[in-house]
């Protein structure tokens, strides 16, 4: 990858056929997030939803960190006048729905390497899908410098691990490995760092060779289940798949599988 000397970073974006690559970078800095970097975070996510030609996006980090987490002194003056970096009406990469924000809707895998604090760990569990490199150290470290974590770790920690693992490293602020990481479910595979972008991109356009139709409307209902209950979830099945069996795709479905061929979906 393309490293950067720009002193405040930059968020770089390629397309590879259906995927988006989102790369965090400003590896002289660990990636520490400034404003312009989380804006251009919250640019990229929002390109990934309104590009039609775009299936899944694929976020990684240049060097050998994703991320050390938000760059302090040039995010402090904005969280004490309240103010979030990323403007409103894009869609937010923390995806908690906050108002004024747009929800992603596509698919996200995520790889991380190396350091992988606070920022990266929230960035992370509001993915979809994380790779992580053997090598990773995580740390949820708040607690630390006197703040609360509130990109979601409070949240998605305690849903994924249970509420004892979450407090055991929210509140220690301690480091911990790719072991433990998938040990509590924050990532879904551990691979050797020489190959962790082949490892997401594979995934990624594992996931962007399906409907892309049924691709979204499964995250949206899995989300939903998790967020609002089962019950609530349960209610979208008869609707969403009336929907679905009547596109474009699902009758490419049924004919690729009459004539024993890949299916070649549209998203129509």
């Amino acid at each position: 990858m393309n490293t950067t000397h720009h002193p405040e970073g930059q968020i770089d974006c390629t397309v590879q056929g259906a995927v988006l690559q989102i790369c965090i970078n400003r590896p002289a800095k660990r990636n520490g997030f400034t404003p312009k970097m989380y804006r251009e975070l919250g640019e990229a996510y929002t390109r990934l939803d309104d590009d039609p030609a775009l299936r899944v996006g694929v976020l990684c980090a240049a060097g050998d960190h994703f991320t050390a987490g938000l760059d302090l002194p040039t995010i402090a003056p904005l969280m004490k006048r309240g103010e979030k970096a990323v403007p409103l009406g894009l869609v937010d990469p923390l995806n908690l729905g906050m108002e004024g924000y747009r929800r992603r809707t596509k698919p996200m895998v995520v790889a991380v390497q190396g350091i992988t604090y606070t920022l990266g760990i929230e960035l992370m569990l509001a993915a979809d899908i994380v790779v992580a490199a053997d090598d990773c150290r995580f740390s949820q470290l708040e607690v630390q410098r006197g703040i609360m974590a509130t990109g979601g770790a409070t949240l998605r920690m305690a849903e994924r691990a249970g509420m004892g693992n979450a407090l055991l490293h929210l509140l220690t602020a301690d480091v911990f490995d790719s072991a433990e990481a998938l040990r509590l479910h924050f990532v879904q595979k551990v691979v050797p760092a020489a190959g962790l972008l082949a490892e997401a991109m594979r995934i990624a356009e594992m996931i962007a060779a399906q409907a892309p139709l049924a691709v979204v409307a499964t995250r949206q209902n899995v989300l939903k289940g998790v967020e609002q209950g089962p019950l609530v979830a349960m209610h979208d099945f008869i609707a969403v798949q009336k929907t679905l069996s009547n596109s474009e795709d699902a009758a490419e479905g049924v004919r690729s599988f009459v004539e024993k061929r890949p299916a070649r979906f549209t998203g129509q």
